[in-house]
């Protein structure tokens, strides 16, 4: 659903620490993609499109916080159809790009925005199967 909430980040000073956290805190699945330098983090079983099974839930994941992150505050991320239509138009209302669409393996795209108050979201768009 376009304009959902689909995911979350969170962004850590001690890797290995956040991760110990949350998933003793709240049993969360951790997943290291370390070539990626991110983690996945699984707070809900998925159904067999590989999408959360419960209502309203969503999965999210972890980075280092730091100067290549796009933000030092946690992230939601909202589910768009084109990650660049929607950067124009959230540059028309006011808002700024803060990274730029980019590939997240064979799965879509991601993209940050910093809306009109300052806070840093991200755009997520789900890579479509070729026509052909």
């Amino acid at each position: 659903m376009a304009g959902g909430v689909v995911h979350f980040e969170i962004p850590l000073d001690d890797v290995e620490r956040g991760r110990r956290f949350f998933a003793e805190a709240f049993g969360w699945e951790i997943n290291p993609l370390p070539e990626m330098e991110y983690t996945l983090v699984g707070t809900t079983p998925l159904d067999e499109q590989g999408r959360p099974a419960e209502a309203g839930s969503i999965n999210g994941g972890m980075f280092a916080r730091g100067a290549q992150a796009p933000s030092s505050a946690p992230v939601v991320t909202i589910d768009v159809e084109d990650i660049d239509a929607a950067l124009a138009k959230i540059e028309s209302l006011g808002g700024s790009t803060v990274l730029p669409r980019m590939p997240v393996g064979e799965m879509g795209f991601t993209a940050y925005f910093k809306d009109t108050e300052g806070n840093v979201l991200g755009l997520w768009e789900t890579r479509r199967p070729q026509a052909g």
